[in-house]
């Protein structure tokens, strides 16, 4: 029954993904990004204006009646089991069908040293929140295995196809999803730093350094720390960095806790945080909140980048695959019903600015002041 269910689940998904690629008018939009993409990258500021919907939060999150019974849904475990199951598969399926190779991505890396970096990055005296131990992502260990650092740079590349799924290839997509999530910080920076530098990022949550990565290539001159919790997707991280670049000042990985870093007051220009806080509790994300202000030099910028609860495609997203979303993301709802942008005012942010970065993605950036 449980394979016939996974079955059903998985034709469902294919199914949305195949429909939604011959959706002429979806077509036509995707059009426009590119273009708008391609003629406006480099200004400094997000390319095209994308679409939100009628509310405020999709209508499968908080307290609503379909919330309810997708939350009884998945309370009831051996259906959790194929919801889970079924999760994992449209995620591989969805990346190998955008010439992802997920599953040879997975064994170069399990079958590499990446071991022997674990000696060097993690730190046995970290203690890990209750939240952080729950079974993220249909594993069961959460963030904490060798399987869930092994996937995540290729689920990574799937969430990008995923936000611009007519995009002709992976770069393409990433100048859109990456492109203008760097262009909000830049002009963020620009309107709200003066003419500051910046010399010193951190990127908290790094997981296996993808966004971290990205954060070097665009400002080559500035320190860069990854932290994450995971001394599996920091092993991971070093790893890939160590066998694939060679950088002039070298990023640093940190094993450590985003909401108490124990790292010094004032010493960074930027703190960025991509596609974490969805994954945290209401109290970790005010206590992130609170580190990253504490970490900020007077006008340094925070940034955050994460689903949107505005997100017109989000809000519109089919029962199998919000269904599917929550069964993997236990705290998906507390996320949505977080007020960011008034966290990071109650806590002494000013600027305070969102914009919509890509279909399902926002950018919210913020200044400490001076």
């Amino acid at each position: 029954m449980a394979s016939s269910a996974v079955s059903k689940l998985n034709n469902l998904s294919s199914w949305v993904v195949m429909s939604t690629v011959h959706d002429p008018a979806l077509r036509r939009r995707n059009a426009r990004i590119r273009m708008a993409a391609s003629s406006n990258s480099g200004s400094g500021e997000v390319a095209v204006a994308f679409e939100e919907g009628q509310l405020e939060r999709p209508k499968w999150t908080g307290e609503t009646p379909l919330s309810r019974l997708v939350g009884a849904i998945i309370s009831f475990k051996p259906l959790y089991s194929v919801l889970k199951l079924g999760a994992r598969q449209v995620l591989i399926s969805t990346a190998e069908k955008t010439s992802i190779p997920w599953r040879e991505m997975t064994k170069d890396v399990l079958e590499s040293d990446v071991y022997e970096e674990m000696e060097s990055i993690e730190d046995r005296s970290i203690v890990y929140p209750d939240y952080y131990l729950n079974p993220f992502h249909a594993y069961d260990e959460g963030n904490l295995s060798w399987l869930a650092a092994a996937e995540a740079e290729a689920a990574t590349m799937s969430m990008v196809r995923r936000a611009i799924p007519y995009a002709s290839s992976l770069d393409e997509a990433n100048q859109i999803v990456r492109g203008n999530w760097l262009q909000a910080i830049e002009s963020h920076r620009q309107k709200y730093s003066g003419n500051s530098s910046i010399n010193d990022i951190i990127d908290i949550g790094c997981s296996v350094g993808v966004s971290t990565r990205f954060l070097a290539d665009k400002f080559p001159s500035a320190n860069v720390t990854g932290l994450d919790l995971s001394p599996y997707f920091l092993a991971v991280a070093q790893f890939k960095e160590k066998r694939n670049i060679q950088r002039k000042d070298p990023i640093k990985w940190i094993h450590g806790n985003g909401e108490n870093t124990g790292l010094p007051s004032k010493s960074f220009d930027l703190v960025s945080i991509a596609y974490v806080f969805h994954e945290c509790p209401e109290r970790a994300i005010k206590n992130i909140v609170k580190e990253a202000f504490r970490l900020l030099r007077p006008g340094g910028t925070f940034a955050v980048t994460d689903n949107s609860p505005k997100s017109k495609i989000l809000q519109e997203l089919s029962p199998v695959l919000f269904t599917l979303m929550k069964s993997t993301e236990p705290f998906l709802d507390e996320y949505y019903l977080t007020d960011l942008e008034g966290t990071l005012r109650e806590i002494g942010f000013v600027t305070v600015q969102t914009v919509m970065t890509d279909p399902r993605h926002r950018t919210v950036t913020a200044t400490v002041p001076y």
